[in-house]
């Protein structure tokens, strides 16, 4: 099934029903649809055709959602990029997917227009604001007028999506779904959560986190509906609104479960209608979820594990919790999980080896990259498939329930967001005054990993507080690091190369 024909059925079903909250705009299935037609169609009139690349760049409100039903109901290729992601990293995605459109707020269309302007494959670019900010840009408003995009002859093994990932060279890497991957993925997670029409889902992660764009999709399957908000800064703001709206469902974050446990006010029971709890990114402390359960005794908290490779691997169901709150659980429906050695057998339990996914859900490779594809994609069990290398460590128990370790790479997973750590040392190694530098991920109870950073400065003027003024400019929010510290030296191989694990260990034992 293609992804766009979720919308297309609830519409249908439900055309009245409310399908979409966000604190702009409440909008119907019927008008989801039609609006999202109406920007297809304007997306085909400016040349956009089957699975070209379009790129989308917007904060979480109605525009992003009737943006990215767009871009598949065009037939092309959706590519979500965070709106904190800076100028040269958009103009490195657009390059390297060779994007036929973009959908940008006008002010990041202004921030990024030199970028912009040096894509060729671009045709148009459609900017949402008051102010164009690119002379030739295409204001959103103006391609909302009713229309109805043509038939594109798309089937469900096009790709749907690229989801721009970071990897071990500091470069993003284009993760390829099909819509058949996508639809898989998230009738496996429907099917779990025991999702309906009934449901009031509310998500304050990012659509360009797939955690946050999966939500707006299963919405949209089953016929529930999503209130979307932009941030969880303001915690009391958003429980009330899951009491205004009667929130059944609310996926968290580690960082999310911390911020509502502080909060000293919230009472037990004090958002009557949520019916569950969902965690990933970064598994919650156990005395997290005692705490959680506590205060929203209805509830049943599903412990979850994936990966943007494909989507979900893993959860707890929640009867399990009180034997198993360390454990990430079983594979999920329609999906089997082995922990194997170097060789790729499997191991006994409890011994620690690579998690290895297979399943329809799996992607297809990474964009022009096949050296990556290899690495991750690799002969399976059976001589006609492929299965997914995760490149991260785990355990299972006598009983098959799933535990993980560690990752086997140096990538650092913050807050639901994969760092690669040569990409901080990058924008680090910029900063006049820093002669070395190395990042290294330390275990965080919140965040998963925090980010230190350790570096040797060539100028003694030069303050902690001036690296992360610096960070902060050329990085996103969830790759800045959350400390620095300034060293004589930093730790080295015998080669003269400075070790990341080195320093890692250091670290570790002071």
């Amino acid at each position: 099934m293609r992804i766009e024909t979720y919308l297309r059925d609830s519409a249908r079903r439900l055309g009245g029903k409310v399908a979409l909250v966000t604190p702009e705009r409440r909008l119907t299935y019927g008008e989801l649809d039609a609006l999202s037609d109406a920007l297809a169609a304007a997306l085909q009139a400016r040349g956009v055709e089957r699975d070209d690349r379009v790129v989308v760049q917007m904060e979480n409100g109605w525009q992003a959602v009737v943006s990215l039903f767009a871009v598949l109901k065009a037939g092309a290729v959706l590519s979500l990029v965070n709106p904190t992601v800076k100028p040269d990293k958009l103009g490195y995605i657009l390059q390297n997917c060779e994007a036929r459109a973009l959908l940008i707020r006008c002010g990041l269309a202004a921030a990024a227009a030199e970028r912009i302007a040096a894509v060729p494959s671009l045709a148009v670019t459609i900017a949402d604001g008051e102010a164009a900010g690119l002379h030739e840009a295409v204001a959103f408003e103006s391609c909302l007028a009713p229309a109805r995009p043509l038939p594109h002859g798309g089937i469900d093994s096009d790709l749907a999506m690229l989801v721009y990932t970071s990897g071990s060279t500091g470069r993003p890497k284009g993760v390829m779904m099909t819509h058949r991957n996508v639809d898989a993925a998230a009738t496996s997670i429907t099917g779990y959560l025991r999702s309906v029409e009934d449901d009031v889902v509310l998500s304050v992660l990012p659509l360009a986190f797939d955690y946050g764009l999966y939500q707006v999709l299963m919405a949209a399957k089953v016929g529930a509906r999503l209130v979307l908000e932009p941030s969880f800064a303001y915690p009391q703001a958003v429980l009330a609104r899951m009491r205004e709206e009667g929130v059944t469902g609310l996926p968290l974050v580690p960082t999310m479960a911390a911020l509502i446990l502080r909060m000293r006010s919230l009472a037990p029971g004090s958002v009557p209608t949520l019916r569950y709890l969902t965690n990933t990114a970064a598994a919650l402390p156990v005395p997290h979820i005692e705490r959680l359960r506590r205060l929203f005794p209805g509830a049943a908290l599903y412990s979850m594990y994936g990966l943007t490779e494909c989507k979900r691997c893993t959860y707890l169901p929640p009867e399990h919790l009180d034997g198993r709150p360390g454990s990430v659980g079983l594979a999920i429906p329609n999906t089997q999980a082995r922990v194997v050695d170097e060789a790729g057998l499997p191991v006994p339990p409890h011994v620690v080896g690579e998690l290895v996914i297979r399943g329809p859900h799996v992607m297809q490779g990474y964009w022009r990259d096949e050296a990556a594809t290899r690495a991750a994609l690799r002969p399976g069990w059976n001589p006609w498939e492929q299965v997914l290398h995760t490149g991260d460590l785990f355990f299972s128990d006598a009983d098959g329930f799933l535990y993980f370790v560690g990752r086997k790479d140096d990538i650092i997973k913050t807050r639901g967001e994969k760092v690669a750590p040569k990409e901080v040392e990058a924008v680090l190694h910029a900063l006049p005054g820093i002669a070395e530098a190395v990042v290294v991920g330390l275990s965080d109870p919140v965040l998963g990993q925090s980010i230190l950073a350790l570096v040797v400065a060539s100028d003694p003027g030069l303050t902690a507080a001036d690296v992360m003024r610096h960070c902060r400019a050329h990085l996103e929010d969830f790759m800045v690091p959350q400390a620095v510290e300034f060293r004589a030296e930093l730790p080295k191989t015998e080669t003269g190369k400075i070790s990341r694990r080195l320093a890692a260990e250091i670290l570790l034992e002071a």
